[in-house]
């Protein structure tokens, strides 16, 4: 059961190369998509822990991941179904900041979507650290074309950037695993499969498991957006498609998270987190903090919201850092985030449509040009911001009070004030574009149910999450914060 969750994404994928009709693709694209929700619950309903020794499983964390790339996944292949078929095929833009579609065949563009979840879904799997480090390799290959796809040389800028900082980080983290191995010492019969190392972690050479710890949380820190690792991610983020920026912030940076879990784990089994938990805090601080600042003066709607998922992806690091009831507002980011983002880029995807540019001050009055885009871009605006009574700002409460609970008081205080900065940033931007008069020559765009329904379900996800937490979510995630603490 758990290899048929990328084993089936990847032949659908292997499969849509050779497929000819759009209708054909569209349906197999959405077809998959709806057969991998279908599977992570069948899984998440009948897992027990996982096969001692197995190189794929899963377990708490596991289960919370797959939902969110699942989940964000069936949002997103619905989206891009109206998506391609609101572009113009085998037409190129000339327009500086067009989003229409490229000569690029569109079996390329649903091979790659397919690939790149069968990807995330084997990091989500991976029980043995070198399977996780191939498959988180595996996501920047499958990835990298899609950022490309429009063919601009400012989209090629940005898949060669992104190829080239994510190599870099990849091979440190192969460093990472090396040391992980070292640590076991020559004598050892033990393999890199995480639960013999979780066993062994205690009897390792703390020196060794230290080291690695660190060119891990670099490595995979590189490929979750931390700063000042970061350089890639605003302009992977700003120039790939609509669709493809929602899985890149929502799920791709999840994945690269859980990788710098899975080596928090293994300190937590030999009793390290005093040692790993200030490079968590500090990495966390320094992605809060510059983004913040990045956000002030920020003039691509697209970017600005990249800049937003490297805030997140620090205050979820700084969550796991603090430890404590700050681990379980981590997990609940992740899911609140992923669902947010994902709804906004969808949503700049219609914006961009609609304007045919990326720049704030091209974009005025959108109320009045999409106005049911508009309303999802102010909800979603609001929540990413930690605006009650959205989830965000019950994750992000979460972890001020674990801060608070810890001792920590300065560096709460020194979080809101980073908060408030990028609350004001963000929401000055938001909105001037949803007042005031469109610009001349922009008409009423026709939102279709396709573009509008997959980002308004997930903001409606979003808003659920702060009045009320289902148990079974609830649950999920208090499991997956104490596989931290202890390995089940």
């Amino acid at each position: 059961m758990i290899w048929t969750l990328f084993t089936i994404p990847a032949l659908a994928g292997l499969a849509a190369f050779f497929m000819k009709s759009r209708a054909a693709l569209r349906t197999l694209l959405v077809a998959t998509a709806v057969a991998h929700l279908a599977l992570v619950i069948t899984v998440a309903a009948t897992h027990g822990a996982p096969r001692y020794g197995a190189w794929v499983g899963v377990d708490a964390l596991a289960i919370v991941f797959l939902f969110i790339t699942s989940v964000l996944f069936m949002a997103a292949s619905v989206y891009a179904v109206g998506y391609l078929a609101a572009e113009t095929p085998g037409a190129r833009t000339d327009i500086e900041d067009g989003e229409l579609f490229s000569n690029e065949p569109e079996a390329v563009f649903v091979g790659c979507l397919l690939f790149f979840l069968a990807s995330m879904t084997l990091v989500i799997t991976s029980r043995h650290m070198g399977l996780l480090w191939a498959a988180v390799e595996a996501t920047t290959l499958a990835s990298a074309p899609l950022i490309f796809f429009h063919r601009h040389h400012r989209s090629m800028e940005a898949a060669w950037k992104y190829l080239m900082i994510c190599s870099v980080g990849i091979g440190l983290a192969l460093l990472g695993n090396l040391f992980i191995a070292a640590a076991l010492g020559p004598s050892a019969d033990t393999g890199l499969v995480i639960d013999e190392l979780s066993a062994a972690a205690p009897r390792m050479n703390p020196l060794w498991l230290k080291a690695g710890f660190i060119f891990l949380v670099v490595g995979y820190g590189t490929k979750m957006g931390l700063a000042p690792l970061h350089t890639w991610l605003p302009d992977a983020h700003s120039e790939s498609p609509s669709v493809v920026s929602a899985l890149l912030s929502g799920a791709l940076l999840n994945c690269a998270f859980l990788g710098i879990l899975r080596a928090w784990q293994l300190l937590a089994a030999a009793g390290l987190t005093a040692f790993a938990a200030p490079i968590l805090v500090a990495f966390g601080l320094v992605s809060i903090g510059l983004t913040a600042l990045f956000l002030v003066r920020q003039t691509d709607y697209k970017r600005l919201l990249a800049y937003s998922s490297i805030e997140h992806m620090g205050i979820m690091a700084l969550g796991v850092g603090l430890g404590g009831i700050a681990t379980y507002g981590a997990l609940l980011n992740a899911v609140n985030h992923s669902m947010a983002k994902a709804a906004l880029f969808l949503v700049s995807g219609n914006l961009l449509r609609a304007f045919r540019s990326k720049e704030i001050a091209s974009v005025t009055g959108s109320m009045r040009i999409a106005p049911v885009s508009s309303i999802i871009w102010l909800c979603g605006a609001f929540a990413i911001t930690g605006m009650p009574p959205f989830g965000v700002f019950v994750s992000e409460f979460t972890i001020i009070r674990g801060a608070i609970d810890g001792g920590h008081v300065v560096i709460a205080v020194t979080v809101l004030l980073f908060l408030g900065v990028a609350f004001a940033a963000v929401a000055a931007s938001v909105l001037s574009m949803v007042q005031g008069e469109p610009p001349a020559g922009v008409i009423r765009e026709k939102e279709t149910l396709l573009t509008i329904l997959p980002p308004a379900v997930l903001a409606a996800v979003v808003l659920m999450l702060g009045l009320y937490v289902p148990p079974f979510i609830s649950s999920a995630l208090h499991k997956a914060s104490l596989a931290l603490e202890v390995l089940q």
